[in-house]
């Protein structure tokens, strides 16, 4: 034999050893290729993503500058102007006590939008711990938190939500909380389910097989590959937030009376609704057309992870 065979001879099993050592490493960067990457490139070409994310922007924007961009102070009563059509002084008209409907609907983006980040974050942060603990962990965890999870599931929030907004007293911490507790069992389900197909991919065999102590499995391992999922529920989650959180001041449990918040604007003007219909319609339509843009974003997110 000569040198070079006995040299080829000699570096051949290291590298195969290489090879197989970073087996579990390229099954786990696969799994995640496919089901943790939304793939942004793709998702921008969609005119109905792009349209969902212009109005989340749009909004946003408006909830951090509105101080600035509304015509009039949105508190500021003028009786001898209420009730006034739109018009080039008012471009949504005024309401019952003068106060001009554009700058209410302006600066009643911020409360919303203080509410409903905050109790999304909550429950996602929650759920997701929770899920990927059940569907790793399984055994009597698994059935204690899903059995709490399906009582959540048919319970009425609402009525829960309001009951206990009512005892606990109105403050954004006090929505933040109970919208929060109530979205966890929907992110909770959907991460453990997840995280239960996961569980049986070779990456996590292969963690266990090395030794990997579990909640490193679960962070580093399995949670990038159920990021696609976890977006997807915070998405969504934040669109059924911004729904709760308007419902709740529609029924005067949001923040202070008087709130330019669009739940409360429209309760306190439904009486004007067919002779002052700008009074009413403003208001919803900026509580509708937020929630239609994130659900335009959430729905372009879960077909591209279903898809991959």
């Amino acid at each position: 034999m000569t040198s070079a065979e006995v040299d080829s001879a000699a570096t051949r099993p290291p590298r195969e050893e290489a090879a197989a050592s970073g087996a579990p490493h390229r099954a786990r960067d696969q799994a995640r290729a496919r089901d943790g990457s939304l793939a942004p490139r793709g998702l921008v070409r969609r005119p109905s993503f792009v349209v969902g994310v212009c109005l989340l922007v749009g909004w946003v924007v408006v909830a951090v500058f509105w101080p600035w961009l509304a015509p009039a102070d949105p508190m500021a009563q003028n009786p001898s102007l209420r009730l006034l059509g739109p018009s080039g002084g008012h471009l949504f008209g005024t309401d019952q006590f003068g106060r001009d409907v554009l700058s209410r609907v302006m600066a009643g983006a911020r409360p919303v939008l203080e509410v409903a980040p905050l109790a999304t974050a909550l429950a996602v942060a929650a759920g997701s711990l929770l899920g990927l603990v059940c569907g790793m962990r399984r055994g009597l965890v698994d059935e204690i938190v899903m059995r709490v999870v399906d009582m959540f599931a048919v319970f009425p929030s609402l009525v829960a939500a309001v009951v206990v907004v009512a005892l606990a007293g109105r403050s954004t911490t006090t929505l933040v909380l109970v919208i929060a507790t109530f979205s966890t069992p929907m992110v909770t389900r959907s991460v453990r389910a997840a995280a239960l197909v996961e569980r049986e991919k070779p990456y996590v065999e292969a963690a266990r097989l090395r030794g990997e102590p579990f909640w490193s499995l679960l962070w580093r391992e399995v949670l990038p590959n159920v990021s696609g999922t976890v977006l997807v529920e915070a998405t969504s989650g934040l669109g059924n937030a911004i729904f709760a959180a308007s419902t709740l001041s529609f029924l005067g449990l949001g923040q202070a009376p008087g709130s330019p918040e669009w739940g409360a604007s429209v309760a306190d003007n439904r009486v004007f609704l067919q002779q002052c219909w700008w009074t009413v319609l403003f208001p919803a339509l900026a509580v509708g057309s937020l929630v239609v843009g994130i659900a335009l974003i959430a729905d372009n997110l879960r077909e591209q992870a279903t898809r991959r």
